[in-house]
């Protein structure tokens, strides 16, 4: 298996880039699902008879989360060129698309609160299904993510959810909660880690207390706020890009994880189980949309048409140990791999089960003061 060398995709960019990125985060209005209304943002007409070969695209992507080789094996067998530059995280690119010109940019791959977000702002081109026929391998769950019901301005490339990665060998119990991570038990004091990334920080407090991980009332948010600052002195650390290492050398014992990277983990220590915690937990996925702005939309919609091609997307499983929408892809996976990664066989409904994530609209600032506070408490 080759290993993927990874990018923090969801670390939080502050001071310049996450400032330029508020306005279109906040205006959504609301963490309402869905895109909008697809009348209020009219298309172009595109011309599914257009010479691919006259296009080219440029595309922005988090480094290493796509074959390498795809661009030269797209362009020799479709023909449009493309030329792939990368981000380090959402609001980076949200920063870049959001800057009142033309990006460049024809493709961004943006996780699904931030493509609801672009899409309100009207930056988006609606998806045309008709140019991109291997949405039919999509599973059927993949068209009910509350950011975009029915995939109108974005198709999803790679899905998931957060829990707890934890030590088996090295626990006198096995861990269900989050008020394992929140409240630990002697043996777990100054052994945890938690994620810093504001959705992911406050997830496990708004579980534990029955709240939604979509919540914009600021008493339940306060409720939050405390109970983050009353665990923080049993933390080791927060750690949005080390935590499986920490499990790896035992400086930590049980880590807030996105279920992608525990797999890291687990690559290096099969003492290192993943379980989502009995309260539940989030539903994330990271998408592909087209920009307004494109000048080749017939070539956006041929790559991520290609994309969806049931071997380029396994590659996404077999290499980066995430899983994906995609049924055809995961049919290609062999199934020793879900045995050595019990979390690439979630299914499509075991996802389901768990919150989709929306953007905050106007409460978005009310989370970062949150996580600033607590995080320097």
């Amino acid at each position: 298996m080759r290993r993927h060398t990874h990018t923090p995709r969801r670390t939080t960019l502050v001071a310049v880039a996450a400032a330029a990125s508020m306005f279109v985060l906040a205006a959504c209005g609301g963490n309402g699902g869905g895109s909008g209304d697809a009348s209020a943002l009219p298309s172009d007409s595109l011309n599914p008879s257009v010479d691919l070969k006259t296009q080219s695209l440029v595309v922005s992507n988090w480094a290493a989360y796509m074959p390498d080789d795809l661009p030269a094996n797209f362009q020799k067998e479709v023909g449009p060129k493309v030329t792939v530059t990368t981000h380090a995280t959402n609001e980076e690119i949200v920063a870049k698309l959001t800057a009142g010109t033309d990006s460049g940019i024809d493709v961004a791959f943006v996780s699904g609160q931030y493509a609801q977000a672009l899409a309100a702002q009207g930056l988006l081109e609606p998806i045309h299904a008709d140019l991109i026929p291997n949405l039919a391998n999509l599973y059927p769950e993949a068209t009910k993510l509350p950011y975009d019901i029915g995939n109108k301005y974005s198709v999803p490339y790679s899905w998931g959810t957060t829990g707890l990665c934890y030590r088996s060998d090295k626990l006198s119990f096995t861990p269900d909660s989050w008020n394992d991570l929140l409240s630990p038990r002697p043996e777990l004091v100054g052994k945890t880690t938690m994620l810093a990334t504001e959705r992911w920080l406050m997830l496990p407090a708004q579980k534990s207390l029955g709240f939604s991980a979509n919540t914009t009332d600021p008493a339940q948010m306060d409720q939050v706020k405390a109970k983050l600052i009353a665990t923080k002195p049993t933390l080791l650390a927060y750690d949005d890009t080390t935590f499986y290492d920490r499990l790896v050398s035992g400086e930590a014992l049980m880590v807030e994880a996105w279920d992608g990277w525990c797999n890291y983990g687990i690559a290096k220590d099969k003492n290192i189980k993943f379980v989502v915690p009995k309260e539940g937990s989030d539903l994330w996925a990271d998408t592909m949309v087209i920009l307004k702005t494109s000048k080749n939309k017939e070539a956006a919609h041929a790559l991520i048409n290609y994309i969806l091609g049931a071997k380029v997307q396994s590659w996404v499983v077999e290499n980066i140990l995430y899983k994906v929408p995609n049924k055809a892809a995961m049919d290609l996976v062999a199934p020793a791999l879900e045995v050595d990664y019990p979390n690439l066989a979630f299914t499509p409904t075991d996802l389901l089960k768990q919150e989709g994530l929306v953007d905050l609209g106007d409460a978005g600032p009310m989370y970062t003061k949150i996580a600033t506070e607590v995080t320097a408490s």
